[in-house]
Parts: structure tokens; C-alpha cells; sequence
């Protein structure tokens, strides 16, 4: 399904357990640009505009002289032709702020720097990698610092629908569905076959972005990064496609591939979102903003080792006010019930809501919150999550611990705990 991804994977740096800070598109992205938690940028919810003085990677590229391009979704301004002060501070500008709501998948508009409309001839996918491969072309004799990014595979908001290139649906029909999706339906079987053609598309895209960097000789002196702003769990864990801490929902492909990566290896640390800004400007050579909540992968590379959190920390918004972290065995996440994830962005007070044992329940289908021999590994994880609310400039609340009843089980060993 995605050859390409799998070959940067296998000859770059495979990021295995890659996970967003925010699943929810446009604080995502906000973390994306800055490096740091969605709620300190400000853009806690869809809907916010980034504060025009916030500084973007494109401000440190630009300022290493680099010159900046960006292509694709934005989601972090007030109108779809983006105004020129909400745009970034990138030199080059062809894009949309919700491009799900301007174009259809045959029908592609977007916007130029002086918010003037550009129809792009072809599937969306297809329109917007020419604009990129242009973009490459032109600019292949100076140092550029490109963000590419694409609406799919999110589904087209108007029709709530996936909806692929021509022929892409009906060789995916019928085919392996992921154990909770398939236990839990949702709107699995009426979507995951739009939504895998929509990957293999995508895929494709990513191979032409890559042939074409070869074709330039820039290859070997050209850092590629592919990821996501978050997953989709299809409608199984809320009315949503997202906005939960479920692994559908959190999990994002990530890879690097070029200099300094090429040959990095499988990372099994726990990586956020909010690490890949410093990573990049580590790689290039520009000092790290200590305004940066993330840190850079580079120590990692090659089987290097270095001090690490032995956990990611997400906030939920939207569909509730949440928070959770996530170890590399253990799923711990809290809401606060009486708030409303649409205008609060924060609470002072949280219920426990969920807690999963990654190892014998990968698909999180047994909640173990309301047992009582989890009730110290609770106590730490609990503990875990405060520190690490006030670490992202959050005021440290109350966590409420859920009801628990006997259940009969042993209780978990310090041992596991330390997972």
C-alpha cells in the first residue's frame, strides 16, 4: 500500500512510535510550525487563527537564509485565501486555510500569497505535488525549506466521505480491516476502502516528490520528513474520526530520509509532534529555541542513546477537554466532564477516564480504570500527567481517581510499572 514511505523507512530513520500532541487538525499544526504544545501557541481548537507574532520554522529558516515555501492546508487562520500577516512568514505562499471546504477532489482551489484564487488542474493529490515539484525546480540552485501539506487522506467534510482517485476504491473493498476497527465499526466498512485508495495515491505523490529531488541531483543534500497530524479511528471511539487518546486516533507514520538520516535506523523512543521542529533545525544546523517544548531526535540516530521521557503527552480538545500520556505499555488519559472541549480550553479538575495495557490489549479494547490492582500504577501515572501538564505551561489541576471495584486480578508489580 505505501511502497515508498516503507523505502524511506527502511533507508532513512524510521520513527516507529511517532504520536501527535493534539488530534485535532489545527492545534496540531499550530505544534507543527512552533515546536511547542497547542495550548501555549493559543490554537487549542479548529477555528483560531496562529497569533501573527508567533515564529514559525519558516522565521528560523528564513533567518539561516533559507527562502520558504508553503503548499497545501494551512488550518491556522481566519479566511480560506489566507491573509498575508496569518501567513506564517513564509516567502512563498499557495495554499488554503480548511482546503476541505474551498476544493472537491477534482476540483482544487487554492490561493496565492496576495490571497488571489488558483484553480490546480487534476485529482488534489496530484494537483498540489505538481505545484510542489514546481516549487522544487524552481528553486533547486538556492537552500529552500518547503512545507508540504496535504488534505488527504482526511475525508472531504462536506459529504463525510473518503473519497479517492478514480479505480482507487474498489481494489480495497472487502480487505483487512485493524482488529478494533472491525470490533467496534463506526463507519468502517462504508470508509476504509476510499481511505486506503487515498493512502495509495498519497504514497505515490511522496514517490514523485522523492524521483524528482533524484532527478535534481538534491537527493543526497535534501532532508525529506513525512508525517501526520493525527490519526482516524473511523467513528469508533466517538462521533468524530478523531479527538481521543485511542492509538487510531494519536499514532502518525513517521520518517526521515537525507542527510544525517539515511541509515538512521529504526528509533523506538516515544517521539511527539512537538519534536520534530527542533529535530529539523537541529539537522540544519540552527540553534533550538529554548521556547521549543520538543527536543531533537539527532542523539537517537545510528543507535545512539540519550535521556529520553518515558512518555508522550497529548491534550484532547473538542470532543472533551482532555489529557493523557502514553508510556511505551501504558495508556492513562482524564477529561473533565463539566467542561465543553468546543470553548473550554482547560480545566481545573479532571475524572480518570481511561487506562490500557498496550502490551496485552494493543487495541485498547479492555479499560482497566475501574480496577482496583491498578490502583498504584494509577497513582503514578497520575502523578506522571500532572508534571507534565505544568512542564507544557499548563496550571497543575485535580485529577479525580475513577471508582474502583475488586476485580479479582493481581495487582501490577513496580516492575511493570516502570514500562
Amino acid at each position: 500500500l505505501t511502497p515508498n514511505f516503507d523505502r524511506m523507512a527502511v533507508m532513512g530513520t524510521h520513527v516507529f512510535n511517532s504520536f501527535t500532541c493534539q488530534p485535532v487538525c489545527g492545534p496540531a499544526r499550530a505544534s507543527l510550525q512552533t515546536g511547542r504544545y497547542s495550548l501555549d501557541t493559543g490554537v487549542w481548537r479548529n477555528g483560531l487563527a496562529l497569533r501573527p507574532a508567533e515564529r514559525t520554522l519558516a522565521h528560523y529558516f528564513r533567518e539561516a537564509g533559507y527562502t520558504t515555501g508553503y503548499i497545501g492546508k494551512w488550518h491556522l487562520a481566519s479566511e480560506q485565501a489566507v491573509p498575508k500577516e496569518q501567513q506564517g512568514g513564509y516567502d512563498f505562499w499557495l495554499g488554503a486555510n480548511v482546503l476541505e471546504f474551498c476544493s472537491e477532489p477534482y476540483d482544487t482551489v487554492m490561493y496565492d500569497g496576495d490571497q488571489r484564487p488558483v484553480k490546480l488542474p487534476g485529482y488534489r493529490v496530484d494537483a498540489q505535488t505538481d505545484a510542489v515539484i514546481r516549487y522544487i525546480d524552481v528553486h533547486q540552485h538556492e537552500p529552500f525549506y518547503l512545507f508540504v501539506s496535504y488534505l488527504e487522506p482526511h475525508h472531504q467534510n462536506r459529504i463525510d466521505d473518503f473519497v479517492p482517485p478514480d479505480g482507487y476504491r474498489e481494489p480495497y473493498q472487502n480487505r483487512w480491516i485493524p482488529p478494533d476497527l472491525a470490533a467496534l465499526g463506526g463507519s468502517t466498512q462504508q470508509h476504509i476502502a476510499g481511505y486506503y485508495g487515498i493512502v495509495k495515491r498519497l504514497d505515490e505523490a511522496l514517490g514523485r516528490i522523492l524521483d524528482a529531488l533524484k532527478s535534481l541531483d538534491l537527493d543526497e543534500n535534501t532532508i525529506v520528513l513525512f508525517t501526520s497530524d493525527h490519526g482516524c479511528h473511523f467513528k469508533t471511539r466517538n462521533g468524530e474520526y478523531k479527538r481521543s487518546c485511542h492509538e487510531s486516533s494519536i499514532r502518525v507514520p513517521t520518517a526521515f530520509i537525507g542527510p544525517g538520516f539515511t541509515g538512521g535506523g529504526r528509533i523506538q523512543e516515544l517521539v511527539s509532534l512537538v519534536d520534530l521542529p527542533p529535530t529539523l533545525l537541529d539537522a540544519a544546523g540552527i540553534p533550538v529555541p529554548d521556547s521549543m517544548h520538543g527536543r531533537s531526535i539527532l542523539p537517537l540516530l545510528h543507535g545512539g542513546t540519550a535521556e529520553w521521557p518515558r512518555e508522550v503527552f497529548m491534550q484532547i480538545s473538542e470532543a472533551q477537554v482532555g489529557r493523557a500520556i502514553r508510556t511505551h505499555r501504558w495508556k492513562y488519559s482524564v477529561s473533565a466532564p463539566d467542561k465543553d472541549g468546543g470553548r473550554d480550553p482547560d480545566s481545573d479538575h479532571y475524572v480518570e477516564e481511561f487506562l490500557y495495557d498496550l502490551q496485552t490489549d494493543p487495541y485498547e479494547l479492555h479499560n482497566l480504570i475501574h480496577y482496583d490492582a491498578y490502583d498504584e500504577l494509577k497513582a503514578m501515572l497520575r502523578e506522571r500527567l500532572l508534571q507534565r501538564m505544568q512542564e507544557a505551561g499548563e496550571v497543575r489541576p485535580t485529577i479525580e481517581p475513577a471508582p474502583t471495584h475488586r476485580s479479582g486480578q493481581r495487582h501490577v508489580t513496580s516492575e511493570e510499572m516502570r514500562v
